[in-house]
């Protein structure tokens, strides 16, 4: 009996030094799962999942690894680990600290904007794989223009204009695919063209809007926006200022609205080409600008939003959007929907741009602009590689649905379909690939999809240009320098 109750001290005595040498972050070990959601009194309601996987390793210490469905990250290592001090714990790559009570993980970032909540669990998420759907039926011609187009195409009739970064403006035949005439602009051409019955207009790396005949391709006039020195960095692994995009003209009555890389935006008459009046802005405009009734409203890549007189140019409200603007607004429901690359989309009043919604793109730019039907908004995104329907009214996200890319341009709508162009990337932190890509209108479900060539070498393949249709016919431009056209229904 003595020898027992020796032997129960003992063991008692072992568990409290045990005890006393036990880390916090002993009760940390194991696999986490639940979700996260920005403040719902800033931001439309949005719970994607997060789950956390915490490892002893060797050396006694733990390995981090972060899932987060919405930005499509599995397994992914937290390089600084985990941090313990006075019951709060940190996850310094993330910028987020959490407690853990009843089983419960419950934690926010530093500035308070997200929160989440986890509880154990034995299964994380793993990477869908991409679906088997059909490849786009009824490919109907491919035309090899020389260079990568960024442009979307603008189709007229029967032609479809785009210009390259090779610097030449193409008119081709949308029913055959053949280049019916040709303009040496003599720099990279980024923006889509604006077509109007007798002329095509466009603006080029060289500092000029260019406008020309349209059956003929002969220059008739040509305005100086004064961006010529301006630089421009294309995608790159280790450079993170990614700048494709040009504007398209905006035509009111007979003037032309247009910015400029030096930052600025410009009335210029359309017969002529003569300037009415310039505004400078804070910050390139790389992005085409908005008519909503007597105002034009330009976004620009600092920060700034305008709201301008049409007539005069003079400013009649500006906001801050605290992050850069590479989309065009939209005017949607009687809001201006427009994406930054500070990771939200914003609904705003034209009137005055106060903040109506915002729905969050957790880290993600919103490179897209948004289009809608049927009084709801579509549109695109980046790193988040998802096509998002909401509801306008209120930013509620209806579906979301990965097209494993980055999304920088506009969707194009059809009654039954969103058709999107997909670009790919390698190497890149997530897997990103370049396709073609349409979608249920209704559900989001991918219907079709036709993968892009990946040439190796390259950084970014497949799609930056918008899909354009005209009729049954859907025309793009590739990377790789190919127009192609589908036959859609």
């Amino acid at each position: 009996m003595l020898q027992f109750s020796i032997y129960v001290v003992v063991a008692l005595c072992a568990t409290i030094v045990m005890s006393a040498h036990a880390s916090p972050l002993d009760s940390l070990e194991g696999k986490w799962l639940g979700t996260q959601e920005y403040a719902p009194d800033k931001y439309a309601p949005d719970a994607p999942q997060l789950g956390l996987e915490f490892k002893r390793t060797k050396g006694g210490n733990f390995s981090v690894s972060l899932y987060q469905t919405v930005m499509s990250l599995y397994n992914v290592d937290l390089p600084s680990g985990v941090q313990y001090s006075n019951g709060v714990f940190t996850l310094q790559d993330m910028g987020i600290s959490f407690t853990l009570a009843n089983g419960v993980l419950k934690g926010a970032s530093k500035s308070g904007t997200t929160t989440f909540s986890l509880r154990r669990t034995n299964l994380l998420p793993t990477e869908p794989p991409i679906p088997n759907v059909p490849n786009f039926p009824n490919d109907r011609w491919q035309t090899k223009l020389g260079s990568a187009i960024y442009a979307t195409a603008a189709i007229y009739d029967t032609l479809a204009y785009v210009g390259t970064s090779g610097g030449v403006f193409n008119a081709v035949s949308v029913k055959s695919g053949d280049v019916v005439w040709t303009f040496s602009a003599g720099r990279p051409i980024h923006g889509e063209a604006l077509t109007t019955n007798d002329a095509v207009l466009f603006v080029c790396d060289n500092g000029f809007l260019f406008k020309l005949s349209r059956t003929t391709g002969k220059e008739l006039w040509r305005y100086n926006l004064g961006d010529a020195q301006v630089s421009r960095i294309l995608p790159h692994p280790f450079v993170y200022d990614y700048d494709v995009k040009a504007p398209k003209p905006v035509l009111i009555d007979s003037l032309l609205y247009i910015g400029s890389g030096d930052g600025s935006i410009h009335a210029v008459n359309i017969a002529n080409g003569q300037r009415v009046w310039r505004h400078e802005t804070q910050g390139k405009v790389r992005s085409e600008a908005l008519a909503s009734g007597s105002q034009i409203i330009v976004g620009t890549w600092e920060n700034m939003l305008y709201a301008l007189d049409c007539i005069t140019g003079k400013e009649i409200w500006k906001k801050d959007m605290k992050g850069v603007i590479n989309s065009a607004p939209a005017l949607v429901d009687g809001k201006l929907i427009l994406g930054t690359r500070g990771a939200v989309l914003y609904a705003i009043k034209p009137e005055n741009g106060d903040i109506l919604w915002r729905a969050p793109y957790w880290g993600s730019w919103v490179e897209s602009s948004a289009v809608s039907r049927d009084g709801l908004l579509y549109i695109g995104s980046s790193d988040l590689r998802r096509v998002v329907c909401y509801n306008p009214s209120n930013g509620k996200n209806l579906w979301r649905t990965d097209v494993y890319g980055w999304t920088w341009n506009r969707p194009v709508l059809t009654e039954k379909y969103v058709f999107v162009g997909v670009g790919g990337t390698n190497p890149y932190f997530t897997r990103h690939i370049g396709s073609l890509t349409a979608l249920d209108r209704k559900t989001g479900a991918i219907v079709w999809r036709t993968p892009a060539p990946e040439p190796s070498g390259y950084f970014q393949t497949g799609f930056v240009a918008a899909p354009a249709i005209s009729g049954k016919t859907l025309v793009i431009g590739g990377l790789d320098g190919t127009l192609s056209a589908f036959e859609v229904e």
